[in-house]
């Protein structure tokens, strides 16, 4: 059971990284500032195969009607997807990504949209850049050079995710170490390094909580890990950039009343000190968001 004891314990078992400060930066014209945390992506996703289904689009009209009542919501970024994460899903090549994700980019971009692509394909990360994408959502463990020097170039942004197999839609079985956020902080600590030396100058990094593993179905499990996670996440302060979270469901639990449960996690995330908040349900999280900045 989470309680005070146990929050206070664990900011005084790490108090060295609580006042640890972040990289702030500008995309696009807009601020990424702490003081501002946290921020909020919407999601946009063109595969018919996710499970969310209100984040669902099948056109580009819809597509681009979705982003513009997220922005309204109040997201400050949009992470378009061509492709689900879920292992049955059909794979989307390259191109086809691209011609999904493309021309939402650069019919909103102009209009001061902040937009996030969500690939591990080289080809598609490039051609949305190309079009004017502010972010790329990798969610591959480990990136190339050439695709952090593609960021580089386009003056972007980079989330950088946490997954156990070359990219999401290759990871296996999850394997969880006694202390996984120092797993988590040795992982991103190679990784933004490379980032830096290829020229990349906004950074987001990402534990990967949104990925599905197929050994952690059983939802009590999966929902303690997920939380310790929240809990644990201002412990990666200490590597300098901020940290974005894609906030889960828990559908076990909350079964009809799932469209609620990112509001429950949105919680533990901002305490956590979460810098970018990843949510289907915008105006349900940003709800919470303005609740707690006004508690004491």
């Amino acid at each position: 059971m989470l309680s005070l004891e146990t929050l206070a314990a664990l900011a005084r078992d790490h108090a060295e990284d609580l006042s640890c400060r972040v990289a702030e930066f500008t995309l696009r014209g807009v601020p990424f500032r702490s003081v501002d945390r946290p921020h909020l992506m919407g999601v946009v996703n063109f595969s018919a195969e996710s499970w969310y289904r209100e984040s669902v689009v099948l056109s580009t009209a819809a597509a681009i009607e979705r982003a513009r009542r997220l922005k309204a919501e109040g997201a400050h970024l949009i992470d378009l997807g061509a492709e689900s994460t879920l292992d049955h899903a059909a794979r989307v090549d390259p191109d086809s990504q691209s011609r999904m994700l493309v021309p939402v980019i650069r019919a909103l971009s102009p209009e001061g949209f902040l937009f996030s692509a969500e690939t591990y394909q080289p080809a598609t990360a490039r051609a949305c850049l190309e079009a004017g994408a502010a972010v790329l959502n990798l969610t591959g463990a480990r990136a190339s050079g050439e695709i952090y020097r593609m960021v580089a170039d386009h003056n972007a942004g980079i989330i950088l995710c946490y997954v156990q197999g070359p990219h999401v839609r290759e990871a296996g079985d999850f394997v969880r170490s006694a202390d996984h956020a120092a797993t988590l902080r040795d992982h991103f600590q190679k990784e933004i390094e490379r980032a830096l030396a290829a020229g990349v100058q906004a950074i987001w990094i990402d534990p990967g909580l949104g990925f599905y593993y197929r050994n952690l179905r059983d939802s009590a499990d999966r929902i303690r890990y997920q939380a310790e996670t929240f809990l644990h996440t201002f412990r990666l302060r200490s590597l300098g950039w901020p940290v974005c979270h894609a906030l889960p469901h828990a559908f076990e639990f909350f079964q009809e009343e799932v469209r609620t449960a990112e509001s429950l996690f949105a919680v533990l995330a901002i305490l956590g000190k979460t810098d970018l908040l990843r949510t289907h349900e915008v105006s349900k999280v940003r709800a919470v968001v303005r609740t707690l900045g006004v508690l004491p």
